[in-house]
């Protein structure tokens, strides 16, 4: 993929040292190496166990996605030491987010202000940049603590015993390869494999014969990079969320990743996608309808640049609540031998599209709830069980009026009547500010009186 010199720097390579034996054992297996995984693996490395961490692909490698990554992630990026690596490399900073509605209304919620002049309100950076750092500063407290690193390696299977997951067996190069098989446990195998994540396939439909998906709860979304979008002038601003006429019950966005260069995309709910008829079911044709046709984006795209290559599409699982939970919201995530962190856990924001501040939530946690000497003989499942509940319990209050707020811009007149009321009243664009921006989410936004007060009162 040519994306010029604006990705110059991440291409590569990550040199992860010698491949671990056939049979290896380990007190911690993580499957995917995103930001997620990277970060759960770095998590229970500095927590003294001897980790494996596992990427199916070769650095560098890209991965579609919004590329904003807010106040709620950098607190673990800080942690991690990779955020004086974003630092040193080109960015942009995010100082406020606008809304737009489908009569042409906006609405700019400003960050923080304490947590901008700290710089720990929001960055914009390509994916490929981000994850390549992160990946990168994981491989080497995961080495530095005596654990493996490898890339390349397709699991194929995941090893359960009497519904205890115990490792996983793979090979190099996938399932074509002429490459041998290798197996390697452990007491505790994290799945942050993103939403077709093996282990979380196997904990939920292989285990527990429950559904992986729910057409009501994943988005569909589609990506591209273009340089020279008129709005955008500098390394610092807004990114933009729209919801136009043409995309409702979907949304259209512009998010700045350094000077000159935007992630334009549209996302919505596969179901809803679904509804669409023609080429309306393409949101690769609705984007090219809004950048060449819509009265406004089209003149702000008029000397705009595609940079070829980077057209990508993909799924996200959100984590909103579900009407025939298993017994866990959204999804579960955990089980006897095994933790989910990330899409691979379905936490993904029904609102904004952000997972990565959730996901770095739920790689820190699986560190504190595995004990290498008290789980050495296998991590149980009424531990699993705590870790479930704490993570809902830490985000699910969240991530459901979230939901309740992705319900509402699926009807245009009620999406332009929240725009404008937002526009006009300074408690909704702290609301919006508080879901969006802040590390921790307001006590405040989960209380239904206070949403009514906010919403419905003048």
């Amino acid at each position: 993929m040519d994306i010029g010199p604006m990705m110059e720097g991440w291409l590569k390579p990550i040199d992860t040292g010698k491949v671990p034996s056939d049979g290896s054992e380990f007190d911690v297996i993580v499957v995917g190496g995103g930001p997620c995984g990277s970060a759960a693996a770095a998590y229970n490395a500095m927590n003294g166990c001897r980790v494996l961490l596992i990427e199916k692909e070769i650095w560098p490698r890209d991965k579609p996605c919004g590329d904003a990554v807010g106040g709620k992630a950098l607190t673990h990026v800080k942690e991690l030491g990779v955020k004086e690596m974003i630092e040193a490399t080109p960015y942009f900073t995010v100082d406020s987010i606008i809304f737009g509605s489908a009569n042409g209304n906006s609405v700019r919620v400003m960050l923080p202000q304490e947590e901008f002049e700290k710089k720990m309100a929001g960055y914009s950076l390509p994916r490929i940049q981000f994850d390549y750092m992160m990946f990168k500063r994981a491989t080497e407290i995961v080495t530095g603590a005596g654990g493996s690193v490898i890339q390349g390696f397709s699991v194929e299977e995941v090893g359960v015993e009497e519904g205890c997951v115990k490792g996983v067996t793979g090979r190099f190069g996938g399932r074509g390869s002429n490459e041998g098989t290798l197996t390697f446990t452990a007491p505790l195998t994290i799945g942050a494999g993103g939403y077709r994540c093996p282990v979380a396939t196997t904990l939920v439909e292989g285990i527990h014969n429950e559904a992986m998906r729910d057409d009501d709860h994943y988005c569909g979304a589609y990506r591209e990079y273009w340089k020279g979008v008129g709005g955008f002038e500098g390394s610092q601003g807004a990114i933009e969320i729209h919801f136009i006429n043409e995309v409702v019950p979907g949304y259209f966005w512009l998010f700045p990743v350094q000077e000159g260069v935007v992630n334009v995309g549209i996302g919505m709910v596969i179901s809803e996608q679904r509804k669409q008829k023609g080429a309306d079911k393409s949101l690769k044709k609705k984007q090219r309808w809004v950048i060449e046709q819509h009265p406004v984006f089209k003149e702000r795209f008029k000397n705009a640049e595609l940079v070829e290559g980077s057209q990508k599409g993909w799924q996200l699982p959100f984590g909103s609540p579900r009407k025939k939970a298993p017994s866990f919201q959204p999804r579960r995530s955990a089980g006897a031998g095994v933790m989910c962190v990330g899409d691979a856990a379905s936490l993904v924001d029904p609102f904004t599209g952000e997972g990565i501040g959730n996901g770095l939530v739920s790689a820190k946690m699986t560190a504190k709830h595995f004990e290498k000497d008290e789980h050495a003989g296998g991590f149980p499942e009424e531990v699993a069980t705590a870790y479930m509940e704490e993570l809902w319990g830490t985000l699910g209050k969240e991530l459901t009026n979230s939901f309740r707020l992705q319900k509402l811009v699926k009807w245009k007149r009620t999406m332009n009547w929240f725009v404008g009321r937002a526009s006009r009243k300074e408690k909704m664009a702290d609301m919006l500010t508080g879901m969006i921006a802040d590390k921790e989410a307001s006590k405040a936004l989960w209380n239904p009186w206070f949403l009514f007060k906010t919403i419905v009162l003048p």
